[in-house]
């Protein structure tokens, strides 16, 4: 399998679940300014849209898009319990990545990355996402995870969550979000992860100063 994927992006949320997995990949990084793989690959000829993750499969599949690709992975390797198999559990972890996709990945933080946004647009964003942070803070009062135990869900939102390190966004006010993050980042899996890319944005950084 080959993960393609671009440092601290939201593709790091795949990264987690395949540690958490133990499972074999091949991780192709694509860098976020060119679209290239570093080796010179487009990565455009792989996603259209030039967004990761994107995957590859053992039987030469492509696949885009988290809410695909993370149950996927869960499937692949389902001894590592990273999804309810069927059921009312099945759709709660469904229901979950649609929230983390649409409702903090793309309503609230994607919309701070852009350091052009006017100010009263980023006053409006941050109260929309206060809303989506209390109705998240509810749910995680008292829980250690999203669902019943670690799942690609929470891959994601602890991916999503560390964002808020380069954008306004203060988890202060949502003591039981901050806390989960917190907790998450211990995790093993996501602790390798977070240092590993974490190390690779810095590359890709220096890269862009560069040329």
């Amino acid at each position: 399998m080959d993960l393609y994927f671009s440092p601290l992006a939201c593709s790091m949320a795949s990264r987690i679940a395949l540690y958490e997995a133990e499972a074999p990949a091949r991780f192709i990084e694509v860098d976020s300014h060119t679209k290239r793989t570093l080796d010179g690959e487009d990565y455009h000829a792989v996603n259209p849209l030039g967004l990761v993750p994107a995957i590859r499969t053992d039987e030469g599949e492509i696949l885009t898009e988290n809410g695909a690709i993370l149950p996927y992975i869960a499937d692949r390797f389902p001894d590592a319990g990273l999804a309810p198999r069927d059921g009312m559990a099945r759709l709660r972890l469904q229901q979950w990545l649609c929230f983390i996709g649409t409702e903090m990945h793309k309503a609230l933080f994607t919309p701070l990355f852009d350091r052009s946004l006017p100010a009263d647009l980023v006053s409006k964003t941050l109260e929309k996402g206060d809303r989506r942070l209390a109705y998240l803070n509810d749910h995680l009062s008292g829980r250690e995870f999203l669902l019943d135990r670690f799942s690609v869900a929470d891959a994601y939102l602890a991916t999503v969550l560390n964002w808020q390190i380069a954008t306004p966004v203060d988890l202060e006010k949502w003591p039981a979000v901050k806390d989960y993050y917190l907790r998450l980042r211990k995790r093993p899996s996501v602790a390798r992860a977070l240092a590993e890319e974490g190390a690779l944005y810095l590359r890709e950084q220096e890269r862009h100063k560069a040329a």
